[in-house]
Order: C-alpha cells, then sequence, then structure tokens
C-alpha cells in the first residue's frame, strides 16, 4: 500500500514538472529590449512593439474606482500602452506588510480592456520631492535623514547618501516587481517600468547634509573616473568640457576633478542619484527582469543653473555620469512640454540612447510630436500626461494620430530597423524641409491653398517610408511633398499613382486612387520644369492624418 501511494505521488509530482514545464514553455517571453540595426526597440511577446501610450494623472490610478470608466476611454483612444502610478506609500502603508490589491485592479482594468501597461515607480521621490512615501518614512527622520541645503534647511527631499533611505526603497520595489512576476508572467500586460520620478535636488546645486558634505569632500569615485578613462573620445561635448576645463584629472576630489563650481555640485549629485537608483533596480530585476528607465525634468528657458532645475536628474548633460553610475538602467527619458521637440529629442538620443518619450504634450502639436518621434527617431514610444482628460476619444487628435500610427505600426517598426524610414515636425518658424530618403529628396512644407497661400498652419507633420526604390508610403497632416530624384538618370520625378487606403491587420487595402486637383500643387508648369519639377505631389490636409502610396517615376 506504501509502495503504491509512492509510486501514486512521484507520478503526481512528475505531472506538475511536465505541467509547469508546458506553462513556461508557452509563456510569453519577458518583454525586453533589442537592438535591430540601428535602432533599440522594444519587444513584446516576442515582436517588436511600438507604444502608442497616454500617462494618467498622478493620482487617477490610486482608486480602482475612478479608473473604472476611463479604461474603456482609453481603448477608444487607440492607445494600445497606459502609464500609470504605483506609489510606495500605496503598497507598504506599514512597514512590511504589502497590500498588492491596487496593482491587482490596475491588472485587470488593463487587461480587460487589452492595454499594456509601465508602471511609475513613485518610491523615494516624485518631481524631486518625497511625499509618495509611506508615512513610517516621512516621520523618522533620524532614520530616513532628508537633503540639507545651504543655511541648515531641511528640504522634503530623501537624501541619496542614506543607505537606510535607498535600501528601504529597494525592499518595496523588489516586492512590487516579486509580485508583478507572480500575478502577471502568462499575461505579460506590465511591458517596462519606470524608477521614480524626475528626481533631483531643487532649491539648491547639491545636497549639503553632514554625509553629503563629507563625501563631496572627499574623492570621487573610482569607478567613475575609470569610465572618463574609458570613454574619453565619446563623452558629451558639454560634459568633456567641465571635465577637461579643470584639467581632465584622474583623480582627486569632486571640486579638483570637476572644478569649484555648480557643475561639480550637479555631477555629484548626478553620480549618487544614480547610484542609489541603479541599486533600487537591482533589487527589483533580480525579482523580474523588466525594461527600466528614469525621466528628466528637463532644462526650462529660464533655469539659470542646477536647483532650478532638479539637480543631479538625468538631463542630457549629465548622461555620461548616469551611465557610468546606473549600468542597469536602460533608458534616459526626457519629459518634453517645451515647443522645440525636435531639437530635444535629438539631444536625448545621443550616444545610442533609445528614444522613448514618457511625458509630454497632446493635441495637434502631441500628435506632430509623435509622428516625428517615431519615424525620425526610431522612437519605440510616445505618451501625452493626462491623457484621460486630454483628449475628445473619437474627434481628438491624439486619438486620431495614434489610429493611423496603429496601422502603421508594421511598417514603422520593420523600417525603423532598416534606416529606411524618416519624419518632419514643421511649423511657422520652419515651414520646409528637406529629406534624403532612398532614391529621392523629399521637398516637404506646411500645407498651402491656392486661394491663401500665405495662410500657413500652426504645425505640420508626415512620416515616410522607403518601400521600394520608386514607391513610399506616407502618413500626415497639414504637409504637401513633392520628389527629386538623387540617383543618375532622368531629373523629374512624376506620379505614377497614388492610393489613399488603409492598412488592415497589415494589408494595404486602398481606396480612391487620386489625380487631378488631389495632386497638382502649383500650375506654373514651366517655372516647375525649369527647377526639375512636375507640379505635382502629395498634399494632406488638416482634417487628421491619412495615409498615401505613391509610385513614382522619372521623365527629362
Amino acid at each position: 500500500m506504501r509502495l503504491r501511494i509512492l509510486c501514486c505521488s512521484i507520478a503526481v509530482c512528475a505531472l506538475a514538472v511536465v505541467a509547469g514545464y508546458a506553462q513556461t514553455k508557452s509563456a510569453p517571453p519577458i518583454p525586453h529590449l533589442e537592438k535591430r540595426g540601428g535602432v533599440t526597440q522594444l519587444i513584446v511577446d516576442g515582436k517588436p512593439f511600438l507604444m502608442l501610450a497616454g500617462e494618467l494623472r498622478n493620482s487617477s490610478s490610486s482608486s480602482l474606482e475612478y479608473m473604472k470608466p476611463i479604461w474603456p476611454k482609453l481603448a477608444r483612444m487607440h492607445l494600445n500602452t497606459v502609464l500609470a502610478v504605483v506609489s510606495w506609500e500605496s503598497i507598504e502603508a506599514q512597514e512590511g506588510k504589502f497590500d498588492f490589491a491596487l496593482v491587482d485592479g490596475l491588472l485587470r482594468g488593463a487587461r480587460a480592456n487589452s492595454l499594456r501597461l509601465v508602471l511609475l515607480w513613485f518610491g523615494s521621490w516624485k518631481n524631486g520631492i518625497s511625499r509618495y512615501t509611506p508615512p513610517w518614512v516621512k516621520a523618522n527622520q533620524e532614520r530616513f535623514p532628508l537633503v540639507q541645503m545651504k543655511g541648515g534647511k531641511t528640504l522634503e527631499i530623501l537624501s541619496t547618501l542614506s543607505a537606510a533611505n535607498r535600501d528601504a526603497d529597494a525592499r518595496a520595489f523588489a516586492a512590487l516587481m516579486r509580485h508583478i512576476r507572480q500575478e502577471d508572467s502568462a499575461q505579460r500586460t506590465v511591458i517596462m517600468v519606470q524608477l521614480e520620478n524626475e528626481v533631483g535636488v531643487l532649491g539648491d546645486s547639491r545636497d549639503r547634509s553632514p554625509a553629503a558634505n563629507e563625501a563631496f569632500a572627499g574623492p570621487a569615485p573610482a569607478e567613475l573616473l575609470e569610465y572618463l578613462r574609458k570613454h574619453r573620445d565619446t563623452l558629451l561635448p558639454e560634459f568633456r568640457r567641465v571635465w577637461e576645463a579643470a584639467g581632465s584629472r584622474t583623480s582627486g576630489t569632486w571640486e579638483e576633478v570637476f572644478g569649484k563650481s555648480l557643475a561639480a555640485d550637479e555631477i555629484f549629485m548626478a553620480w549618487n542619484y544614480a547610484r542609489y537608483i541603479n541599486r533600487v533596480a537591482e533589487a527589483g530585476k533580480a525579482e523580474y527582469r523588466l525594461p527600466m528607465f528614469v525621466n528628466a525634468w528637463i532644462v526650462q528657458p529660464e533655469d539659470k543653473g542646477p536647483g532650478d532645475y532638479p539637480s543631479g536628474g538625468p538631463v542630457d548633460h549629465v548622461h555620461d555620469v548616469w551611465r557610468a553610475g546606473a549600468p542597469l538602467i536602460d533608458i534616459l527619458a526626457p519629459d518634453i512640454y517645451l515647443p522645440n521637440f525636435p531639437e530635444l529629442v535629438a539631444r536625448y538620443s545621443r550616444a545610442a540612447n533609445p528614444a522613448f518619450i514618457p511625458e509630454s504634450r497632446a493635441g495637434a502639436a502631441g500628435a506632430a510630436n509623435a509622428f516625428y518621434a517615431f519615424g525620425q527617431h526610431g522612437a519605440m514610444g510616445y505618451s501625452p500626461f493626462g491623457i484621460e482628460e486630454r483628449e475628445d476619444p473619437e474627434k481628438g487628435p491624439i486619438p486620431k494620430a495614434y489610429a493611423v500610427l496603429a496601422q502603421l505600426a508594421p511598417q514603422i517598426l520593420e523600417h525603423q530597423s532598416k534606416g529606411s524610414i524618416a519624419a518632419v515636425w514643421l511649423n511657422k518658424e520652419q515651414p520646409a524641409q528637406k529629406l534624403q530618403l532612398g532614391n529621392y529628396t523629399l521637398n516637404i512644407e506646411l500645407r498651402r491653398t491656392r486661394r491663401a497661400p500665405g495662410l500657413l498652419p500652426e504645425v505640420g507633420s508626415g512620416i515616410f517610408i522607403a518601400a521600394g526604390p520608386d514607391e513610399y508610403i506616407a502618413a500626415g497632416t497639414d504637409v504637401q511633398i513633392t520628389f527629386s530624384p538623387n540617383t543618375p538618370g532622368p531629373p523629374i520625378a512624376g506620379l505614377a499613382t497614388v492610393e489613399e487606403g488603409t492598412y488592415v491587420n497589415g494589408r494595404w487595402v486602398a481606396g480612391r486612387v487620386l489625380n487631378g486637383d488631389e495632386v497638382q500643387l502649383r500650375y506654373d508648369l514651366a517655372a516647375a520644369a525649369a527647377e526639375n519639377q512636375s507640379g505635382s505631389g502629395l498634399r494632406f490636409g488638416a482634417d487628421g492624418p491619412a495615409i498615401q502610396r505613391v509610385r513614382l517615376y522619372r521623365y527629362r
């Protein structure tokens, strides 16, 4: 009898192992980043994934009841990803006792509406300030010390120089990631995690607590100095200038290596924030290795120096410090609300930093930003902030743009990796631009009307894919495009066929064949011919982005 029971037990265990193995094999792979061609893409369920995202307001996700009507609205807006806050105080109100009811509710809400989640861990800091920490952290400043500024005043900012601060945050974050692994390994609803939010010291250029002063007076860390030696030739120029101006030293105190300046203060804080957050990331990735990023409160035009913006945060001019101090952080992402979006996304895409914009504008400008980021910088995602309040779900610029980008996503992802995609972002200050793409130069300008050619739209955008030697896929709003050959042969490009249409499950479904008034941009044909132009081209109106496919031919 005992032998029979033992044999049955062994058989049950064996079946359990086989079942567990089968479940593991059938589960989709963990979301991860992968270098493909010249870009880094987010891989979800084994395939490249384009995040058409939106970030909720900070307090929205703190109430599951509040979120009930919002989830279906987000799905109607053609989002595929939602950025939602999970705060330290919401999961560990009492030290060591974790409650993940809110997290589980967010998972259910997202899954019920076929949405993915990027969780924003508001742990030690949000916008530089420590307001999302649990009450037991806030009330014990001896155990969890705060930043001090000049004159000895204390700021409501947890100090990076405290191991107790760091380790408590890391334990809570590890518990969160463990729970996500346990509850989400099969569905992979959560595809990425943001660590903290817009970190840095506000009100002073650095922490001046006793522990910080002691560290600042001591030697700059060997790991950072070794990074400088190893990457001397590839350091970002503004950071390299600070180091070289102080003599390019590879030993000494912070001020000896980086000079007696606000820049040295900011570099000191960047190192300490990076090391702190890298330890939190290490604890989380030990439980569940999802891609992780930090976001930057970028320098504003009125800022005079670090402390006006959060000193030590991952702004672009200290990216080298963050790379040296936080190798487990996958992306240093900018929050861009300023109007010079093309310039800023370019600055934050330097030195192979993957492009992802976790916070930005909605509206027509936001739609243009999304097209530009995906087409020109190989971005993996774009996310307007406060998305649940910003747009009409059917008629808003972001939902209309996302509807088109969702159709184009397979082509965008494929051509991002091939380098055969480009985009423009135009306004009245820059109403025209030329792009070299494939065998042609694309001459793009803000859309003009024959009745009022001087009346230009506020913003226009377009995304362009070289689908073949003489074929392009184009989508845009308020722009018009002509083509000029850039390879030997006849000098004028004509339109062989132009189709408007849609992509359905990745397959092109043609609508109207455009000709005549729909493609004729000018009637001064002699002048056009003198410029090696046909007078015809593609035109995209103001009523939201549309998709056109064009085949070209050449003549003399």
